[in-house]
């Protein structure tokens, strides 16, 4: 097998491992598009775990640097050695990419590395379009295959659906490694504090937070989901990963649910049906 049919394996292997719900989704994609898609959902992979790598910020910096530098041709080393970074590199060059895009994932990512809490809602749609929303447009760059999809407005509400959604459903994870992603006006709003969810205090103010978050994520699906239509059919796979935003929301909202407890999951075959059904409809 040659060494960019290696990289690209190894990409659609790290997804099934790490980021399984986007495999799942890539399952519906044509190739030769789905080891290029894959590749992008691999660096995202990447850069939004480096946090969980390292103890302090500046560790964090330099990783995130290097892939900055990658996207810039500056990259320090041997980029080729890194199978992840070498099938990102050649998505790039076959199907034209804008590397400012890349890189502004990159930067976005810098956030992860502090416990700043978000400011409003405004700067957490933001983040979420600055990172899942701009993933999905370029996935759809890729479909596209170089002609315009029409994309950029269903794409943005759909990556920042499904962002919010995914930030919820690690809320345990990240509120025990110090992380709140609840922003300071639904906290104050709410008469919440980033202490009760950093405690795992499941208040009141706390459920309502969350109420108002899940709330965001479902006006954002509504209007992706309006916009599909207007997306170029070839396409629309890119947008799959929006159909299990309303399942990932409902399972948070049954009764006697804990947001603390577990991140939230749902059985395969559940997440197997929901594609699959949308894939059949958006065609």
């Amino acid at each position: 097998m040659p060494d960019e049919d290696q990289n690209f394996a190894h990409c659609e292997m790290l997804l099934r491992e790490a980021d399984r719900d986007r495999w799942l989704a890539g399952l519906f994609l044509p190739m030769p598009a789905r080891s290029a898609v894959a590749a992008l959902y691999a660096f995202n992979v990447e850069v939004s775990r480096v946090r969980e790598l390292v103890s302090q910020p500046l560790p964090g910096e330099v990783r995130l640097q290097w892939w900055r530098d990658l996207l810039e041709g500056e990259a320090r080393g041997d980029a080729a050695s890194h199978p992840v970074a070498a099938a990102l590199l050649a998505a790039v060059a076959r199907y034209r990419l804008p590397r400012e895009a890349l890189t502004g994932i990159v930067d976005a990512r810098v956030h992860d590395l502090y416990d700043d809490l978000f400011p409003g809602a405004t700067e957490l749609e933001a983040y979420c379009g600055a990172t899942t929303s701009v993933l999905m447009r370029l996935a759809t760059l890729v479909l596209a295959n170089g002609s315009e999809p029409r994309s950029a407005d269903a794409a943005g509400h759909a990556g920042v659906a499904y962002g919010i959604t995914t930030l919820l459903r690690a809320l345990p994870h990240h509120a025990a490694r110090g992380r709140v992603n609840v922003p300071q006006d639904i906290l104050e709003r709410c008469g919440a504090s980033a202490e009760d969810f950093l405690s795992a205090r499941s208040t009141p103010g706390v459920s309502a937070a969350l109420a108002e978050m899940r709330a965001l994520a479902r006006r954002h699906h509504e209007r992706a989901v309006r916009l599909i239509g207007d997306v170029a059919p070839p396409v629309r796979g890119a947008l799959l990963p929006l159909s299990l935003v309303p399942l990932y929301l409902g399972a948070m909202e049954r009764k006697g649910f804990d947001p603390f407890r577990h991140p939230v999951e749902l059985p395969q075959w559940r997440r197997q049906w929901a594609l699959w059904r949308a894939s059949r409809q958006w065609r």
